[in-house]
């Protein structure tokens, strides 16, 4: 759905009540609710540390939170296996780039669909879809390249390409954007607005906050575990709280 289109109904796709993760005695995540809708790109930022990416790694049951809930789609998925929660609509990318390195770049691809194929589909229907997600992140010239080697950002696209062949509802994205150079952002920001006309939700972790605020429709802050602010990009720049621990400190340092 394109940006600025109202839904008619917010259907929640993805919720959170009190989830909390300690690390001995640390709470890297502390009682943080949260929601996600169908249909929108919503950010998670916060500075360093905040537990950004341990809130992924609990939906994505990489980790277990305790105490707390997390719900896909209205079903309780706490304690659930990765592989679980993959097949049952939800993919992600990492922070650094977990491809497999020695393998063609279409191989990649189609690790993915076999994970996630339907009853029915032939290999040759498995192969037939990868190829086409290559061509829909840009990667279709370099199909029999191996993964070691592509630049950065095309083994980020890879990597993106991989999640989107398990044919994922909720797409998490953890710092798409971080190393690239201006035009390879530019391009980034583009196709995550295009994987989110292809009905696929997505919340995106990033410190570019010229994408989170060019593609994102709401805003969830953590900092130090909790969750301090949440809105819009509007709402979010404008408020002091977060100006002060997050935004004053980007600006800072001239991100």
């Amino acid at each position: 759905m394109p940006r600025g289109v109202p839904r008619e109904i917010n259907v929640r796709i993805l919720e959170g009540e009190g989830v909390t993760k300690y690390f001995g005695g640390l709470a890297a995540v502390s009682n943080v609710d949260f929601h996600v809708d169908e249909g929108e790109i919503v950010g998670l930022i916060g500075p360093n540390g905040a537990g950004k990416t341990t809130l992924f790694n609990l939906i994505s049951a990489s980790l277990v939170p305790k105490p707390g809930v997390i719900k896909f789609k209205g079903e309780n998925i706490t304690g659930k296996k990765p592989y679980q929660i993959c097949r049952m609509g939800v993919a992600r990318t990492f922070q650094m780039v977990k491809i497999f390195t020695n393998m063609p770049v279409l191989e990649n691809v189609r690790l993915g669909s076999f994970f996630g194929t339907l009853p029915g589909m032939s290999s040759a229907d498995i192969a037939r879809e990868a190829a086409e997600l290559l061509e829909f992140v840009g990667l279709s010239a370099m199909s029999a390249t191996p993964a070691k080697d592509l630049t950065l950002a095309n083994q980020k696209r890879l990597e993106v390409a991989r999640a989107l062949a398990t044919r994922p509802e909720l797409l998490l994205l953890d710092e798409l954007m971080a190393g690239l150079n201006a035009t390879e952002m530019a391009q980034a920001m583009e196709l995550v607005k295009r994987i989110r006309d292809k009905g696929i939700t997505i919340v995106m972790i990033e410190h570019v906050m010229k994408a989170i605020m060019s593609v994102c429709e709401r805003i969830i802050v953590l900092h130090h575990g909790e969750k301090i602010a949440e809105g819009t990009p509007r709402e979010i720049a404008n408020s002091k709280k977060v100006v002060e621990v997050y935004l004053g400190e980007q600006a800072d340092a001239g991100s």
